[in-house]
């Protein structure tokens, strides 16, 4: 299959298969297992051929080949970790130095398929077509001088996000809840309403019973043509999570150079970190904050740097990932660190939650770097109306609760009150009904009163101290 790509300077699969052979070693390079504990291997006699990153093969006494990934050094013997199990893997194994460079060859027939954190294809449609061109796992970003400004707004299809956290292309942003809030079916929502022209979306760490009802149920025939998904669920080995959040970026990355606007969903970027820790403490790494190694920290800018505005000629690669806080602290290691790498953040509160407003999104913890920059000075008005009529009722909110506050006493809070139902109706939004950009900010017009009409006034209420 020819797959040209304008971004390749080379001469399509011929160059790719010269690339292949240049790669290839005059012999091949033999090691055996010296020790096994726990997920870790000590593999001895290649540590002069080998280094951290690179990959060998492990023949298992049952004549299995497991790939596996070098992590350290100890001892004179290269500690490995395997991207499947142990099992069949004893002493005196031989392992295999492997001449392939960890990389992949994505193409646009890649749209509407389902891969694993290999590139292999995993939803029963067949072989996946390859590309010309092979894009690295483990990539730089593009130079940061070199990069394009953000561009244009992207409309999300959800209320919420399109006129109180507007998103623009290249930007990326931070989704943080608890566990049951509404992450994944947010992410969904902005999946299938999008007008991005491709989502790739990596489902690192979750549940597998998920895959299927995101894929069926969430996104749809529609939303599935213009997406890849790359899956790699809980029980998979911890190097595969991580491999399948770099493997994310890295398709990414292909339709970006296209150039096409893409959008990367990627839930979620704790299980990533996760990941991440479980190998580098097996690799005797010392935790830290909370059991999080410094690896971890160094990693998480590594991934994420990777989305972001491209060089001129190519497209962009906006970033929405969800961060999933720990005991609802969102001020752990994880989200404290993510928060500050990425362009803003989206907090689900559970107490919105629990009285049923879905998305449960808490505007008023929640911001958009990029915000009021991309608004027209008439949409920041209205978002900055909207703004304060929720931080006066939220203010105020034990106490109207409580039927202690009497109407009238401030003239702001009975403003306030009077708001209130219509800006909760607008913010909350069934997953079938998606809204436009500019239908976001009509609502709000309307809700506001800010066409040029008066304000209608509200409706009084009987005051009960008269009464008595």
């Amino acid at each position: 299959m020819s797959d040209s790509d304008p971004t390749s300077g080379g001469s399509g699969i011929g160059a790719s298969i010269q690339h292949e052979v240049d790669y290839l070693s005059d012999y091949k390079m033999y090691g055996q297992v010296m020790n096994v504990v726990g997920l870790l291997i000590h593999v001895g006699g290649v540590t002069h051929s080998l280094s951290v990153g690179d990959h060998c093969i492990i023949y298992t006494r049952g004549g299995r080949r497991v790939t596996c990934e070098v992590v350290g050094f100890a001892d004179g013997n290269a500690l490995v970790m395997p991207f499947g199990t142990v099992d069949g893997i004893g002493m005196g194994c031989r392992a295999e130095v492997s001449t392939t460079e960890p990389v992949v060859y994505p193409s646009m027939d890649w749209l509407g398929r389902v891969v694993n954190g290999f590139g292999e294809p995993v939803d029963g449609k067949g072989a996946l077509p390859s590309g010309s061109k092979g894009y690295p796992i483990h990539a730089a970003p593009p130079p940061a001088h070199q990069r394009k400004r953000v561009g244009a707004k992207v409309d999300l299809g959800v209320r919420a996000m399109n006129a109180f956290l507007t998103t623009c292309q290249g930007q990326r942003m931070g989704i943080f809840a608890g566990s049951g809030i509404g992450k994944s079916t947010l992410l969904a929502m902005m999946a299938r309403n999008t007008d991005a022209e491709v989502n790739v979306i990596g489902l690192i760490g979750e549940r597998g019973r998920e895959a299927r009802e995101f894929i069926e149920d969430h996104l749809g025939p529609e939303g599935m043509k213009r997406s890849v998904i790359i899956v790699a669920t809980s029980d998979e080995s911890p190097l595969l999570r991580r491999q399948a959040a770099f493997l994310t970026m890295a398709v990414a990355e292909y339709f970006r150079d296209r150039p096409k606007e893409v959008l990367v969903l990627m839930d979620s970027v704790t299980r990533f970190a996760m990941a991440q820790r479980e190998i580098s403490l097996s690799a005797g790494e010392p935790p830290t904050a909370k059991g999080y190694t410094p690896s971890v920290f160094s990693e998480l800018p590594r991934l994420l740097e990777r989305a972001g505005p491209g060089m001129e000629g190519q497209g962009s690669i906006t970033g929405l990932v969800t961060v999933l806080v720990e005991g609802d602290d969102h001020n752990e290691p994880v989200s404290d660190a993510v928060r500050g790498i990425l362009d803003g953040h989206v907090v689900l509160d559970r107490a919105i939650a629990e009285r049923g407003r879905y998305p449960a999104i808490n505007v008023l913890r929640s911001i958009s770097r990029t915000m009021p920059n991309c608004n027209t000075p008439e949409q920041n008005a209205a978002v900055n109306r909207a703004r304060q009529l929720m931080a006066t009722y939220e203010d105020m909110a034990e106490l109207i609760r409580l039927g202690a506050y009497r109407r009238g006493s401030d003239p702001q809070v009975d403003e306030a009150i009077h708001y209130n139902p219509a800006l909760e109706a607008f913010l909350t939004q069934e997953f079938e009904n998606p809204t436009s950009l500019d239908e976001c900010y009509q609502q709000l017009y309307q809700i506001l009163n800010l066409s040029g009409e008066a304000a209608p006034a509200a409706p009084a209420e009987p005051d009960p101290g008269a009464a008595a």
